[in-house]
Order: C-alpha cells, then structure tokens, then sequence
C-alpha cells in the first residue's frame, strides 16, 4: 500500500510548485506536465483541429454506416462507447469538486482543457486505426495503445517478439484501472441511491451487479445496450439543464461574467488564489474527458471506418461532448442557483441542493438517477476496453476474457459495499501509468496519424 501511495503522489500530487503574486502558487503535478504540453503540441500540429474541423467532426459523426466485417461496428458507435465511459463521475462529482476548490473560473480552463485535449484525441485515436488486427472471438477488430506500443518497440525487430514490455505494462495497468473504477462507480451509486430513496446499499449493489453481468457476459451485448442508453441519458441531462437555463435566463449573462472574471481575475492573483482556479479547472477536466490516457483508443480501433482519420475525428467530437457539453451543464446547474443556498456544500450534495432549488424533490432524484446510468454506462464501456488489454496479455481465448469479466463483477459488488480508499488509488494509479505509457509513444508516432489527417483533407 506504501509503494502505492508513493506512485499516487508521483503521478498526481504537485511535482513542480511555482511562485505567484499575492502569496499563492501553482502545483504542476506529472500528468499536466505531461498532458497540457501534449495537447499544445498537437493542436499545432494539426493546425486547431478542434476549430477547424469542427464541422468535419459533426458530418463524420452523423455519416451512415459501412461495415466490411462481420460483427464490426462502426464509427459512431466507437463514439458512443468512448462516450459512455467519459460521460461518468467526472461529469458529476468531479464538475463539482472543481467548482468547490476552484470556484466559478474552473469551468473556463475546463473548456480550455477540452479543446486541447480533442487533438490528443485525435492523434491516439487515429494511431488505433492505423495499427488495429482482427478479431477472431469477438469479429470485426481490436487493437489500442497496448499495440501500437508493441509495434513501436518491435518494429526493427527481427524475431517479432510476442510481447513488448512497455505494451505489457500499459495492458496491465489499464486492467487494474478499470478494475479500480469498477468499485468506484458501485460506491457512488449505492451511495447516491441511499440518500435519494433510502434503499439499502446491499440491494442497489445486487441489482447493479446482476444487471451488469446480463449484459457484459453475453457476447456483444456491450454495444447494443450502449447505443441505446447513451444517447437518451446524455440527451435527458442535456435538455433539462437547458430547460434550467431557460428558467433562469437573465441570470445568464451574469453566470458568464463570474466564470471569465474568476478564470482571470486580479482579484483571483492578488489573493493567492489563481493557482487553484486554474489547476482544478485543468486537472478535473484532463480527469474527465482521459484525452491521453488511451483508453478511448481502445474502442476506437474497432471502429469500422473507410478512413483512419475518421475514428480521430469521432474522438476529438467525443471529447467535445464530454466537458464543452455534459460538464457545462452541470456547472450551469450550480452556478444558477443562489450562492447562499450551496455556500458550504461539497460533492453530491452541492450538486443535489442546486437541483432541489431548480427543481424541487424531482431534482434530486433526477440527479441520483443520472448518476446510476451515467456510472453504469461507464463499467459497460470499460470492460469493452478491455477486450483489447485482456487478448495482448493472454492471447485469443474466452476463458481470460470471462475471468477478468468476472473479477470485475466481483469489484463493482465490493465497491457498493464499502469504499476501500487503496482500490481507489490503485484506480487513479493506474489511468496515471496508462497515460505515461501512452504518452511515450504517441509523441514519435504522431507523424503517422498527421499524414493521416493530411491524407483525408486532400480527399474531402
């Protein structure tokens, strides 16, 4: 547990410190070094992709169909996935959470956070394309970091070695993360249901677990049920946070002024407190929309598309999606209701009392209900993820890939029982050591997929 701790401190306390006016400062820890530089890169390099393109995205995203494989999915529903497992706590608990350490200006380097962190999307995803195989359990295709890592470091080789270690250590990493999550998201919604209709944890966790095991223990269950549940929870929360904002609309312009006057405010500077508004927007949004992580690659190797630039865009569309839209509306929620009413509150329960004043006793069970399907989407998502991780470590064989089902199964049943604070670091320990991974590669790589892009504007 010690050499956890120390890896968790590593990865997301604050490496390096700097100095600001008014006595405060600002902590950089490894992964916003490592993932903010990234995503300034890429965006050069793709000429502001997430500007430019944004209307390619949106044709991309809604172009029909063309299957060549059998049981392969196309685009759009490798966006859906990817979607699913974005749109989750971090939407939630971690908007929120920015918002309480951060106050109002979070929310703009949140969006700032997305824009740049679309065109590592891009890149990652475009790079799953380039370097995904069949898949001979499931159809269609695989792939994901943990095989273009292996084709990086292999590449001159001669004896095409079975695994490469820097592959191995990702495959690894992302089955303990996902694992991690899996308990996380039980906890949050036996926690969430327990204060909203006070029902027991032991019969919200069982239900959660049974309706769970239906689903990812059939065989291509996953991508159906998300197709479904995806659009109509995203679209529910959309549109009733648009009906709050309509609610409230003269209070619009002033929630606005809040956000861009504290994401830049001297007042901010001169009080210390400018490093907290900027880390905590940049980090809960690095933390929801996992641009860099390569996890969305995952799903976005499969992805049955006539160009690999298409399944970059789809995921640079996804990330969008998740902090410019779903986080919005969730910061919006708050920042509409009274600030006496939330001063004080933290987490879900800052969350739920800003739903109770917009909506009354509708709104907190809207939230809770939310909360079930945005976390349970998410465990569905991960564990298409890892179909991937599971076939690189132990090869082409259903029983590794209903074993590890099945421990995470076992995980999400722990999880709504009791929170167990080291399985959620071994969580955030290992999503830190997926990007780290991630990131030693898609640097030297990321010629491949801007030739790519290059390829696909000069056909368009």
């Amino acid at each position: 547990m010690k050499l956890i701790t120390t890896i968790y401190n590593l990865l997301w306390g604050d490496l390096v410190t700097i100095p600001l006016p008014g006595g405060g400062s600002l902590g950089l820890s490894l992964l916003v070094l490592l993932l903010i530089p990234a995503g300034i890169f890429f965006t050069a390099r793709t000429r502001f992709l997430p500007v430019r393109l944004f209307p390619e995205m949106l044709k991309t995203a809604v172009e029909k169909r063309t299957s060549s494989q059998k049981n392969s999915i196309s685009g759009f529903q490798t966006l859906i996935i990817a979607t699913a497992t974005r749109v989750g706590m971090g939407n939630l608990v971690g908007v929120v959470a920015a918002i309480s350490a951060g106050g109002a200006g979070a929310v703009f380097w949140m969006w700032i956070t997305a824009l740049l962190g679309s065109s590592t999307a891009f890149v990652e995803a475009t790079l799953a394309q380039l370097h995904k195989e069949k898949d001979p359990l499931y159809g269609g295709y695989r792939g994901g970091p943990a095989y273009y890592i292996h084709n990086f470091f292999t590449r001159k080789s001669q004896t095409k070695p079975r695994y490469s270690l820097i592959a191995v250590l990702f495959a690894i990493s992302g089955l303990i993360c996902w694992c991690g999550i899996s308990q996380v998201i039980s906890n949050s919604v036996s926690t969430a249901f327990s204060n909203a209709f006070h029902i027991p944890p032991l019969y919200t966790t069982i239900l959660l677990v049974l309706l769970a095991a239906v689903i990812v223990l059939r065989k291509n269950a996953t991508v159906k049920v998300l197709d479904i549940m995806v659009p109509i929870m995203a679209g529910c929360y959309f549109f009733i946070t648009l009906f709050i904002i309509f609610k409230n609309i003269g209070q619009l312009p002033a929630v606005f002024h809040h956000i861009f006057s504290e994401a830049f405010g001297l007042r901010q500077v001169a009080a210390g407190g400018f490093g907290a508004v900027l880390m905590n927007g940049v980090k809960r949004g690095l933390f929801s929309n996992e641009a860099g992580s390569g996890s969305a690659p995952c799903a976005s190797a499969a992805a049955d598309v006539d160009h690999p630039a298409k399944a970059g865009l789809m995921q640079a569309f996804g990330v969008i999606i998740d902090t410019i839209v779903i986080c919005s509306c969730s910061a919006f929620i708050m920042l509409l209701a009274p600030a006496d009413l939330i001063n004080g509150l933290e987490g879900m329960d800052l969350l739920q009392a800003a739903m109770n004043y917009h909506l009354g006793s509708f709104g907190v069970i809207f939230i809770a209900v939310t909360l079930w399907l945005f976390s349970f989407s998410t465990f569905i998502g991960i564990l298409f993820y890892a179909r991937s991780n599971v076939a690189y470590l132990f090869g082409d064989n259903w029983l590794s890939q209903t074993v590890y089902k099945l421990l995470a199964l076992v995980m999400l049943f722990v999880g709504g029982m009791a929170a167990y604070t080291f399985v959620w670091d071994l969580g955030d320990v290992g999503i830190g050591l997926m990007t780290i991974f991630n990131m030693l590669v898609i640097f030297p790589l990321s010629k491949q997929a801007i030739d790519a892009l290059n390829d696909y504007e000069k056909r368009s």
